[in-house]
């Protein structure tokens, strides 16, 4: 298992994620209610529709209630000069390390959401992908993405 070190991101994540798992749910929850009406129609037993119901329940609980609780707890990051480390995962923790030779540029995003709550995200991009760092303070994003594209700019000065 991987060790739980670096900085945890901002606990208003926690509302951010619920407010998009909730919007996300009422989606499925009319197509899941579509289909509960269409099956009624067809005299389906009664079962089946509160069994459509239960799952639609037990998707809400999920991602409204417990999923962005753990996504915030298991998130970590840490910047080094030398590299980023991000750890992230519900079910499974993932971890990466990009040395600060590979950074390309640095974006900091803000979404409505975001930005309802102070918070940004920076995404770091290399040749091979993209990868973010969510729900962080919009200053310490700001922060972050300026000492990111100064270490990234040294490391690249270092390798001519």
């Amino acid at each position: 298992m991987l060790r739980n070190s670096g900085k945890p991101i901002s606990e208003k994540a926690i509302t951010v994620w619920r407010w998009t798992g909730a919007l996300g749910t009422l989606v499925s929850g009319a197509v899941i209610g579509g289909m509960a009406w269409v099956l009624a129609r067809f005299h389906v037993p009664k079962w089946c529709l509160g069994m459509l119901a239960g799952i639609w329940l037990i998707e809400v609980v999920l991602w409204v209630g417990w999923v962005p609780v753990l996504r915030q707890r298991r998130w970590r990051y840490a910047i080094r000069e030398e590299e980023i480390d991000i750890q992230r995962g519900v079910w499974s923790t993932k971890r990466t390390l990009i040395p600060m030779t590979r950074v390309q540029y640095v974006d900091v995003r803000q979404g409505p959401l975001l930005k309802r709550y102070g918070l940004a995200s920076i995404a770091v991009f290399t040749a091979a992908a993209a990868h973010e760092i969510p729900a962080l303070p919009m200053e310490e994003a700001e922060r972050l993405c300026c000492l990111i594209t100064e270490w990234a700019k040294v490391a690249d000065d270092n390798d001519a």
